[in-house]
């Protein structure tokens, strides 16, 4: 059983409100996601690709509930999340979260980085050890933030500093370790290294990885390049105009592509060296 089941889902836009960049269909709309049905595995990591203005973060948008869809269905767990009232999403949420593609614009730059990364254990009201004293919680999430830091590369020394401090890599892995906070079992990463050089990109697509071995994380990894998407995924999804064209296990669909436009991200994407 998949740990997400995706069918028939789309998100239509009226005319003019697509930031998408694309032609309406005629009909005064845009099909920003036009009848996708995906399945995403428990332990694997499902890359998405396509251009720009493809779909493809309102597609990862649409599977956390931070956008609503126009129609169809997804299930997480069993669990049809589009019927989930806001208490029982919230709760869902804590196994559900999302690396954004802008390090700096996805850290609210009033905050330290203990305040960022402790964010979601307070929303949540969460502490990683028993006790209801206020001063117990704020000591546990303490030691859970050093050990979020940790588990990113980072030392616990930065913990008072704020965003702005950082390069565009230690934000991004500021950003991964908020995201862990709550032991979610799914993450979609939304090009989580598009806004960085090819070397420190590399970097962090080795962390995320890494991230998955010890946690046992699921990822949906959303990027517009081939090379990046292959040296991750397990399996690839090829999305262009809102549809997904082709989906398959990463070897095949890189090295015996079916679809005319997967041969063309193919062949226009230069390697990442990792």
């Amino acid at each position: 059983m998949a740990l997400i089941e995706i069918r028939n889902l789309s998100k239509i836009y009226p005319q003019g409100d697509s930031a998408l960049g694309r032609k309406s269909s005629g009909r005064g709309e845009v099909r920003a996601v036009d009848d996708v049905s995906l399945d995403i595995f428990a332990g694997e990591t499902l890359g998405l690709v396509g251009e720009s203005g493809s779909g493809k973060s309102t597609l990862g948008r649409l599977i956390l509930r931070l956008i609503e869809p126009t129609s169809g269905s997804i299930q997480f767990e069993g669990r049809d999340l589009l019927a989930a009232g806001s208490g029982e999403m919230g709760r869902l949420r804590r196994d559900m979260q999302i690396i954004f593609q802008d390090p700096f614009a996805s850290l609210d730059p009033r905050f330290r980085v203990e305040e960022i990364i402790a964010e979601p254990l307070i929303i949540h009201g969460e502490a990683p050890t028993a006790g209801s004293a206020k001063a117990g919680k704020a000591i546990a999430r303490r030691g859970r933030v050093i050990e979020l830091l940790r588990a990113v590369g980072l030392d616990e020394s930065i913990m008072r500093r704020f965003p702005h401090e950082f390069s565009g890599g230690q934000r991004q892995r500021i950003g991964i370790a908020r995201a862990l906070a709550l032991r979610p079992k799914f993450i979609v990463a939304d090009e989580p290294v598009s806004a960085l050089d090819v070397s420190v990109g590399a970097q962090i697509v080795n962390l995320l990885a890494q991230l998955q071995r010890e946690f046992g994380l699921t990822y949906l990894f959303i990027s517009h390049s081939m090379p990046v998407v292959r040296y991750l995924s397990t399996r690839i999804a090829v999305m262009y105009r809102g549809k997904i064209v082709e989906v398959g296990a990463a070897e095949q669909i890189t090295e015996r592509p079916q679809h005319a436009y997967t041969r063309s991200l193919l062949e226009a994407t230069p390697e990442l060296a990792v």
